[in-house]
């Protein structure tokens, strides 16, 4: 197999950026959404604090936070879907992932650098201006040295990573399926849920959550979200989601391989 150049890669993720770069309208609908579902969580949040203080250990200013870190990343780590997956399952089901296996590189990689591009857009484009509105309008838990900041920029960086997996093996079911909208949908659900992005996953009680909170998901969003809030160590946290990630991409390359050895592709 041919896995290509670093340079190669360096230039499918500008490609990415670049692509998501033109579509203006579409960000600056995407700032106005995270912002106004940012506002309906926070003020959520605060009712929910109000009547039970430091709940899953957070006070109100870790929640609030905790609120726009997630409007922040969310289109950055593909939690709710909408990055490459959809192409490439389009291009599985037509055929036309023929052509990206004859390419001098490899698919997995290929995606990652594309979607690498995409997540770097979206975290600048459509993530600073909602947790910038967070901080102006609300109290926010935020840490005032550097090295806190980079430890949580190392955590959303495996955060992607791990999400990027995940998304990779979602996509790759098509070659088994007519469509793949159930395992999209399910995913959808799944990373929504299990990251936390409807409620942190330390609020959850017992058995249940310690479970939800050993799952690959929780390495998305709640892990990031800890490191910045000071309620996680970063090394063991880092330790956590680069197994995952290890795991998961591994998962997919085993995956890959299967696929491309023994399946009909659907359309010819």
């Amino acid at each position: 197999m041919v896995v290509g150049s670093g340079r190669l890669y360096a230039a499918v993720a500008a490609g990415g950026f670049r692509r998501y770069a033109t579509y203006r309208a579409a960000t600056l609908a995407g700032v106005f959404t995270n912002t106004a579902f940012g506002l309906i969580l926070v003020y959520t949040y605060l009712a929910l604090w109000d009547e039970k203080p430091h709940l899953g250990g957070y006070d109100q200013a870790q929640a609030v936070t905790y609120v726009w870190v997630g409007q922040a990343l969310f289109k950055t780590l593909g939690i709710g879907g909408g990055g490459f997956e959809d192409e490439l399952m389009e291009r599985i089901r037509t055929g036309d992932v023929a052509v990206d296996l004859y390419r001098p590189a490899d698919l997995q990689l290929w995606w990652m650098a594309a979607d690498g591009g995409r997540a770097l857009f979206e975290l600048f484009g459509r993530g600073v201006v909602p947790f910038v509105f967070g901080m102006l309008f609300f109290p926010m838990a935020l840490p005032g040295d550097v090295t806190t900041w980079l430890a949580f920029l190392v955590a959303v960086l495996l955060a992607w990573v791990v999400g990027f997996a995940i998304r990779f093996l979602v996509a790759l079911s098509a070659f088994w399926l007519i469509d793949g909208t159930g395992v999209v949908q399910m995913s959808w659900l799944l990373g929504w849920f299990c990251s936390g992005m409807v409620l942190p996953l330390n609020v959850f009680p017992g058995a249940f959550g310690e479970v939800v909170r050993m799952l690959p998901w929780s390495s998305v969003l709640q892990a990031p979200a800890d490191v910045l809030l000071g309620e996680a160590d970063p090394l063991g946290t880092y330790v956590f989601q680069a197994a995952w990630a290890v795991a998961l991409l591994a998962a997919g390359r085993l995956l890959q391989s299967v696929a491309t050895r023994r399946v009909v592709v659907q359309g010819g």
